[in-house]
Order: C-alpha cells, then sequence, then structure tokens
C-alpha cells in the first residue's frame, strides 16, 4: 500500500497550502462586497456553503448590487456555472465511484480541484490531490467569506488591493505544464480567442462559456498502429 506521503507529495501540500491562502483572501473580499451591497449576513454565508463557486457568488452580488433581480441574480450564476458540466465529464473517474463520494465530490468541483487533478494525468492517482484542494479550498472560502463580512465596511473596495487577479493568476500558473501538449495549446488559444472578441458583447460570465467551443480545436488523437 503506498503511503499518503507518496501519494499526496510535499509539493502538492506546498501547492494547496498556497491555494488555499489566495482562496481565504478572496473569499474575504466576497464577504466585504457582500456586506458592501447590503446581502444580509446568513445569506452570504449560506451561499458560500451551498453554493462554492466563487465567480458566480461574486457575479450574484454584482446583480443585485446593479438593482437587478434575483431572478435575474441566479440566472447569471448558473450560466456561469455552466462550465461545470464538461468540468464533471472530465474529473467523472477522479471523484470515485460510490454515490456519496459522487455527491460530496461534486460540490467540490471547483476549476482549482479540476486543474490539479488534469495536472496529475486524472484517474485514481489524481484523486488524493482532488480531494485535498477542494476540502481545503472549501474550508478557506468559508472562513474567508465570515472574516470578510465582519470586516466588510473596513475594506470599500477589494479589488483596489488587487485579489481579483489571484484566481486568473494561479489557474495559469496551474495550465502552463498541460501547455507541453499540441492540443492543449490549439484548445487555450483557440478558448481565449473566443472569450476575448465576446468580451465587449456579452454580459458579464458569458465570455467564458463562448470560450468553450475552443474544445473543437482539439482534434482527434491520432490512431495507434498496431
Amino acid at each position: 500500500m503506498r503511503s499518503s506521503d507518496r501519494t499526496i507529495g510535499r509539493r502538492d501540500l506546498r501547492d494547496a497550502a498556497a491555494l488555499g491562502a489566495a482562496v481565504a483572501v478572496i473569499g474575504m473580499s466576497f464577504g466585504a462586497l457582500a456586506a458592501a451591497a447590503g446581502v444580509p449576513g446568513p445569506i452570504a454565508v449560506a451561499m458560500s456553503l451551498l453554493v462554492f463557486a466563487g465567480g458566480s457568488q461574486f457575479l450574484v452580488v454584482a446583480v443585485v448590487a446593479a438593482g437587478g433581480s434575483p431572478f435575474a441574480a441566479v440566472l447569471a450564476g448558473l450560466l456561469l456555472n455552466a462550465r461545470h458540466l464538461p468540468f464533471g465529464l472530465a474529473v467523472g473517474d477522479v471523484v470515485g465511484s460510490s454515490w456519496p463520494a459522487r455527491l460530496v465530490g461534486a460540490h467540490l468541483m471547483i476549476d482549482e480541484s479540476v486543474a490539479f487533478a488534469r495536472a496529475r494525468g486524472g484517474g485514481a492517482a489524481a484523486r488524493p490531490v482532488y480531494w485535498l484542494v477542494g476540502s481545503l479550498a472549501f474550508v478557506c472560502w468559508n472562513v474567508g467569506t465570515v472574516l470578510g463580512m465582519v470586516a466588510g465596511s473596513a475594506v470599500p473596495d477589494p479589488a483596489a488591493f488587487g485579489v481579483d487577479a489571484a484566481f486568473p493568476a494561479g489557474l495559469l500558473a496551474l495550465l502552463l505544464p498541460t501547455l507541453r501538449r499540441a492540443d492543449a495549446r490549439r484548445v487555450g488559444a483557440a478558448a481565449g480567442g473566443v472569450a476575448l472578441l465576446a468580451t465587449p458583447l456579452l454580459p458579464a460570465g458569458l465570455p467564458v462559456l463562448a470560450g468553450l467551443v475552443g474544445l473543437f480545436a482539439a482534434g482527434r488523437e491520432p490512431e495507434e498502429r498496431s
């Protein structure tokens, strides 16, 4: 039986801890923004516990702060979270085989846990790091939300501190090793180009979904010759 140190290496622990710290900071900014927008504390905390999707939570608060209806806020969040459908297909063999594992694992399926799992190649070998990153991010996000709600009045504009750039920078660092593959480079370039072109034309959140068409640039793997 392989030891935990071999299954989850020191590098994985270090990277997960660094990501957890960044998640806590972003969670604090979400809590502060929610407080500034007049979102009741219990609702903000419930969102972090039950939704656990930073992008959609920020989007919902932004829509509410702009005077949008709750229906529009929820619809915007659902559209942004539609990217989890291909995520589920990508890490279906990573989460586990039992229904409890799949239900809990689906709740922990965020951009970062998926990126870590894919960087490990997927499959059972990536399962420990998937659960480590997802669980740690869940705890840090919720703790950060509570702290941000408490200190919300003291941080009127969290984006002024640059914390809004922490997630994109972290994801880029995780994805860079996979760009050694030609198909990954094609998908990345196509998805980024489509999202960039769609940004002036579509509401916030939708350019990310439009970038999914970049998956068609992957092509088919060449068949192995017998």
